[in-house]
């Protein structure tokens, strides 16, 4: 199996004399360097143990607290309000979206492996263009059930 990402390449196979084959082929046609077993990859972290291949974002959650100063809040356990509705023109001042957009971008990214958040990132995913405060708080929400 081949996994390959702008100029990445993941491989794996059951045989260690055909990853061996394979990696002579590829060292004769691309300058490679080998990392040998994979521990982090397109913001996934993989562990092995007895037999087993986990994989996570944690460190990608992490670094995302660290990016928008977020390290320090109080996590809930609810990742959206319960009879709060998210209105387009409410009547709250208006804020600067780029934050919030890079910041859903990244949560999008998240739900690959933590579907649990997937429906309120998508509604908030529909504010973008319009942010305002209720909506940033929203979305600092979902950061703080993560």
């Amino acid at each position: 199996m081949i996994c390959l990402y702008v100029d990445d390449l993941i491989y794996a196979e059951t045989s260690k004399d055909m990853i061996a084959e394979f990696k002579n082929a590829a060292r004769k046609e691309f300058e490679m360097s080998d990392i040998r077993l994979i521990k982090y990859f397109l913001g996934i972290q993989v562990k092995r143990s007895l037999g087993e291949i986990s994989i996570s974002q944690e460190k990608y959650v992490a670094d995302l607290f660290k990016i928008f100063n977020m390290s320090e809040c109080k996590p809930i356990i609810s990742f959206m309000a319960a009879n709060k509705k998210l209105q387009q023109n409410d009547g709250v001042a208006k804020m600067d979206s780029k934050i919030f957009q890079s910041l859903v971008g990244s949560l999008i990214y998240l739900t690959n492996l933590r579907p649990d958040i997937l429906f309120s990132v998508s509604i908030i995913s529909r504010f973008m263009e319009d942010l305002n405060k209720i909506h940033f708080t929203a979305i600092k929400r979902i950061m703080r059930y993560l």
